[in-house]
């Protein structure tokens, strides 16, 4: 069976905590990456997690992570000829601002330019947006891209698993992504009866 592909995205929005844990799933699952952090992404990655951008960067690239800086709209996954082959993008967190140039076109990152190639070439869109509370524009964002077959929503866990740690949290909400890109996985309590 062929290797999963998937590219992340990590911007401004405060919530690194999703990225990283998102990041350590998916390479238990030894699932293919290619990352791009916005500049605000990895500020506020440093910042929350209190470890080096750089350090944490470095130490992925040595297992075969591959990044891409938010400028370079010369890189191949700008290209829809590339992107396609992948098997999803990857929003997360996603600021207001991101959610915004993504429902309306405009692109002046390559977080952007991935997210407009995913939407035209039907490769899986997912956008786990961190705000509160959101305004009309955002959830009218959101609409307009639910409409167009991105899932764009809220990060928001659920709690019917019990959760015992912040980590709960955080693994909650990465399972549900890896529901939405048909990945298989037992990281989170699924609903149950009891």
């Amino acid at each position: 069976m062929q290797k999963k592909r998937l590219v992340l995205c990590v911007t401004g929005a405060s919530g690194a905590y999703y990225a990283k844990t998102f990041l350590e799933v998916a390479l238990e699952l030894d699932i293919s990456l290619d990352c791009i952090f916005s500049e605000n992404g990895k500020r506020v990655f440093a910042f929350e997690t209190d470890q080096s951008f750089i350090e944490f960067k470095r130490s992925l690239e040595k297992i075969g992570v591959n990044f891409h800086e938010p400028s370079d709209l010369f890189s191949p996954l700008a290209s829809g000829s590339v992107l396609s082959s992948y098997d999803g993008v990857v929003v997360l967190p996603c600021s207001v601002g991101t959610l915004g140039a993504v429902a309306n076109g405009v692109v002046s990152n390559l977080i952007h330019r991935v997210c407009d190639v995913a939407i035209k070439e039907g490769v899986p869109l997912i956008l786990g947006v961190r705000e509160m509370p959101q305004n009309p524009i955002h959830l009218e964002n959101m609409l307009k891209l639910q409409k167009m077959g991105v899932k764009a929503f809220v990060l928001s866990p659920g709690f019917y698993g019990k959760p015992k740690t912040l980590e709960d949290l955080y693994l909650f909400t990465v399972g549900k992504i890896l529901d939405l890109l048909k990945i298989k996985h037992e990281i989170y309590k699924r609903w149950k009866k009891t």
